[in-house]
């Protein structure tokens, strides 16, 4: 099969084929999973990473948040609500975008990997409506979302994502699959973080923790959700080597690239009004997450090489993300899973 050849929708039940995947796509599996005999036996560590990690907005108690409402500015509330309706509209789309990619990929064990990221995009999604729901009344609600629809920023830097799911929806080749997965990566492992940074700069001056603490939580699983699709490109890559091109690598850091700067125009547009946040220090953070991303996917940085430029939310780095089930700025640490060897998530 060339890159540019559609895949087919693979049966759920091949019993001619073996129960060993022999490639992630276009190849042969029975359909049926056992953990304990698979193609990519890392990928079991990364589902019982995930699985550890399992969390309910409900879990949170938000009364401590709603008595502090009142007491943000009218600004610091704007923001607020813009940010959390606009991030709810990206994780909107990840759980079908992931669920569609599980009908064309061999590999049962991928499929699986990628259910369980449907799943806690959904679960994302309804910690921002739960955030809401404690905090404003359901017409503010909806009117805060169709402002996040409506607006033109907004709209500009989801088009970028969009364009790439909507032709793996409409022509599922492997090519379109790479572009998907390299969009995926710029979702959420660089769209979130001007949001990000808005809710922990408040957590830094002690307002509204239980919605940081929720935060950091979506943070940690974007983050693995991030690193399992650098692993599953780089895979693709190495398993159809058509797909390794110079046109490909281009492809990868000028769409990353395009995603730091849609980033940056957002960051200026949504936290212009936000002291206490610098922008040109963002910008360089926004820098250093891209060349992390594309680190994980084998390649050199794209930026300058530097440091975390904001300090003040490394304790929210995806190098903490697997040690601890916390409220951070509380530091009521309750322990899920430990880093190791087998969860640990290094920049490859």
């Amino acid at each position: 099969m060339t890159k540019s050849q559609t895949l087919t929708r693979i049966k759920l039940l091949n019993p001619e084929f073996p129960n060993k995947s022999t490639r992630i796509i276009n190849g042969q599996s029975s359909g049926i999973l056992n953990w304990n005999d698979i193609k990519y036996p890392q990928m079991y560590r990364m589902y019982q990473t995930l699985l550890s990690n399992f969390w309910k907005a409900q879990e949170i108690n938000m009364q401590d948040d709603i008595k502090q409402w009142d007491l943000l500015s009218p600004t610091e509330q704007d923001v607020f609500l813009r940010i959390n309706t606009q991030l709810a509209s990206l994780d909107s789309l990840q759980t079908p975008t992931m669920t569609q990619v599980m009908d064309f990929v061999t590999d049962p064990s991928f499929k699986a990997i990628f259910a369980v990221i449907s799943q806690q995009e959904a679960v994302h999604n309804e910690s921002y409506s739960y955030i809401l729901s404690s905090l404003v009344p359901l017409s503010e609600q909806n009117s805060r979302f169709n402002q996040a629809k409506d607006d033109p920023i907004v709209r500009k830097r989801n088009q970028l994502i969009l364009d790439a799911y909507e032709k793996f929806r409409n022509n599922p080749t492997p090519q379109h699959l790479i572009e998907l997965g390299i969009n995926s990566i710029n979702l959420e492992g660089i769209y979130f973080y001007a949001g990000f940074a808005f809710f922990y700069h408040l957590a830094r001056e002690q307002k509204m923790l239980k919605t940081s603490t929720m935060i950091s939580y979506i943070q940690r699983d974007e983050m693995q959700h991030a690193y399992f699709i650098a692993q599953f490109i780089r895979i693709l890559l190495t398993e159809n080597p058509e797909l390794h091109t110079d046109d490909n690598i281009n492809y990868v850091y000028n769409t990353i690239h395009e995603a730091v700067q849609l980033e940056k125009e957002w960051a200026h547009y949504i936290l212009k009004e936000i002291q206490g946040i610098d922008l040109v220090e963002f910008e360089s953070y926004v820098e250093y997450l891209a060349n992390k991303r594309l680190r994980q996917l084998g390649l050199q940085n794209l930026y300058e090489d530097r440091v975390n430029p904001m300090p003040w939310i490394h304790v929210f780095s995806d190098e903490m993300m697997n040690e601890t089930k916390s409220d951070f700025f509380e530091q009521k640490s309750r322990t899920y899973t430990k880093v190791s060897q087998d969860n640990g998530f290094d920049e490859l």
